[in-house]
Formats: structure tokens, sequence, C-alpha cells
């Protein structure tokens, strides 16, 4: 199976739906206390109460208004046949269990033996019942991640951007990050896998807005490729340059120079006339230098936005035990896809977590070695533009 893209789009008739109307309706009103209390007898041994360290936010992540929304979106798949799931004890699981027990294994990363027995179930049931939430998600839940559909989205967006640093006309910032695992060397396609850190791994590439939302993910592409390598390989690029994205509105830096739409990515990345990278080497001039900074504020954005993925679904930030390949990235998706959905409904659980960007904490800086000509020279007008416009 080749990567997952995170653009990949439902069917007309799916299109038509507003699926935020699901908040709304009698699946997204809370579950019933005795649901959250009895769930959570299993995890602690007795009933959470005020003050218990144990409480719904801590151990899914996301409040309860989130958990009923995801809830109404995987309802259909989750309960469809067979339906005989049951806990150790013989109980039937409900749909709420059932999301509880896939939201569990995601964000907390935890082996499926200690998920189950924490939970009281079967390891092998929570395996069945977290690979259908991500089938789910999947099927329901892809709106979530979608580039702007109408220059008013994308207007927003660019002056959020503009608003961090005064870089114009931007409209995402673009990293990559590892998902390690383990993985045998006598596996013929180890070597496929092995990054220059010599971990085993795939690669997550991701565009993000300003509020670290997931506007274009790709995932599935081997730890041994290189940033420039998968964004010469992913649909973004091919769109980019086919003219059907980051295609919108140009702006005037002054009576000769025009500056069209971009996104903004480290030195691992090729400079592009749709992606500008940061100046590398010594000796820059204080322009360059000053372009750098403003550089370096915008795309941090992403890498807090992966570090925050990571953090919040353990799942993919640890090393995985020999994972299945042709899953893997389908869970990356999910996990991402949840990411926006946390934001999409204004969830405040994650609000008083301190951001950082350190996604990739053991991986060293990239450096492309692909200049474009014209393309330094875009580069070179709208640092000198920034410049001018400071002293004005």
């Amino acid at each position: 199976m080749g990567p997952i893209r995170g653009l990949k789009r439902k069917k007309k008739a799916d299109k038509d739906v507003d699926h935020y109307t699901l908040l709304r309706s009698p699946l997204s009103q809370p579950c019933p206390s005795d649901w959250w209390d009895d769930f959570s007898k299993r995890i602690s041994g007795t009933s959470v109460k005020k003050g218990n360290s144990v409480t719904f936010e801590s151990l899914f992540k996301l409040s309860r208004k989130t958990f009923n929304y995801i809830c109404s979106l995987v309802k259909e798949e989750m309960m469809a046949k067979p339906t005989n799931l049951t806990d150790l004890s013989g109980k039937f699981l409900s749909l709420d269990d059932r999301v509880a027990v896939a939201l569990r294994r995601l964000s907390s990363g935890d082996s499926l033996s200690s998920v189950g027995e924490s939970l009281g179930i079967n390891q092998s049931t929570v395996s069945q019942i977290t690979w259908r939430f991500v089938e789910a998600m999947e099927h329901r839940g892809l709106h979530h991640i979608h580039w702007p559909s109408n220059q008013e989205d994308m207007k927003n967006i660019k002056s959020k951007f503009e608003n961090i640093q005064g870089l114009p006309n931007c409209c995402g910032a673009i990293d990559t990050t590892h998902i390690m695992f383990c993985l045998s060397t006598d596996v013929p396609s180890s070597k496929i896998w092995s990054d220059l850190e010599k971990n085993h791994s795939m690669l997550l590439q991701a565009i993000v807005d300003p509020d670290m939302r997931f506007l274009d993910v790709v995932a599935g592409w081997p730890g041994s490729l290189s940033d420039s390598e998968v964004l010469k390989s992913s649909r973004i690029f091919t769109l980019t340059e086919e003219g059907k994205r980051l295609s919108g509105n140009k702006i005037k830096l002054s009576d000769d120079t025009e500056l069209r739409e971009y996104i903004v990515g480290d030195s691992g990345f090729p400079l592009l006339p749709w992606l500008l990278t940061p100046y590398v080497g010594r000796g820059l001039s204080d322009y360059e230098a000053d372009y750098n900074k403003r550089h370096f504020a915008m795309r941090k954005v992403a890498q807090r936005a992966l570090a925050r993925l990571k953090d919040k679904w353990k799942i993919i930030q640890g090393v995985m035990w020999r994972p299945d390949k042709h899953k893997l990235p389908r869970i990356i998706l999910v996990c991402c896809l949840l990411h926006n959905i946390v934001i999409d409904l204004n969830d405040g659980v994650d609000d008083k977590v301190p951001l950082t960007h350190h996604h990739d904490p053991d991986y060293g800086q990239q450096v492309g070695d692909s200049t474009d000509k014209s393309s330094s020279i875009q580069r070179e007008k709208l640092a000198l533009y920034l410049a001018n416009k400071l002293q004005s």
C-alpha cells in the first residue's frame, strides 16, 4: 500500500452533509453519567469522584463534547456486525465502550495487552475495536483535513500568518516527522526503513495553518528518504506544479515585484517558487538574518503541531514493536484527523498544556541540495521588502 494522503474526497452525497449538525443530534448528547462511572471503575477500581486524579479529560485528553461527536461519526461502522464484542465478564460493549477503548489505545500508546488488562478486555478484542475505529474514522472523518476551498478561507490563513512575523501571502508551514518502530535486521526491507539516525521509521509530512490545524498530510514513506524526496513524491507537489494549489492572488512588494502564494519550510526542503526556505551558511547580512528569524517563527507552527500530535496520540510517539507497515499510515492519518477535530470543536482541554516544537528531538537538521534561481531572487526580494518595511 502506498502512502495515505489526507486529501481524499468522499462521495458527493457525503460532501453535501453538514457533519457539524451531528453536534446537535441525540447521539451527541452527553454520555450517561453511569456509563463513565462504570467505565472509570475499570481503570481505577473505584468510581471517579471529584478530586480523583483519573478524570475523563485526563484519560482521553479531550472533552466529553468531543468524545460524543466522535461517537456520532463512527457509530454506524463501530456497531456493525459482528456486534457480540464483550469484556472478560461477558458484558456487551456499547458504542461508548468501544470508542473509549480505541481512544485509550491511540492516546496512551500502551500495548494491546496493557490496554486490555486495564479495561478487563481481551487484547484481541482491543485490536479488533481499534482497527474498526480507524476504518470508521477514515470513512467518516476525512472532511476534517482539507485544503481551503475558497479565497476567503485562504485570506484568513494568510492574515493570521502575517500577524505572526509579518511575512505576507503565506498559506502554510510544512514539516516532516519520524514515526519510529522496531524492525528485525533479518527483514529484507529493513535498510529501506533505516533513517540517517539508524532508526527504523516512517515519515509523516504535514502542512499546517496558523492554528496548528493540518491542511494536508501524507504518511507512509520510509525513513530513508529525505524531506525533499518525500515532498516531490507527494500530491501537494504535483498539484502545485500543475497550478492547482497555491495559485491564488499575488501581492505587490514593489512596482516591479509580485509575490505569489507560498508555504514555508526548513532547509531540508528545496527552495521553490512556492516553498520558501531560510538562508543557510555563515556571514549572513542583517536583512537575511532578520528574514531567517521571521521565517523560523512561521514554520515553528508546524513543529508545534507535530509535537502536540505525538504528545496527544502517543501510539505514534514512542518506538512501535514491528507494526503492520500497511496499517501504520492509516493509523497516523486517523491521529491527524483526531488532532484536527479537537481544534475544529474548540476543545479547550489542551489550552493549559505548554507548547513545544521538539517533535523529533533525536534528529539533526537536513539540508537540501536543490536551489532554483528564480526562487532565490523571490526570497531575496521578500527579505529586502521586510527589511525596508521595518525601517520605514
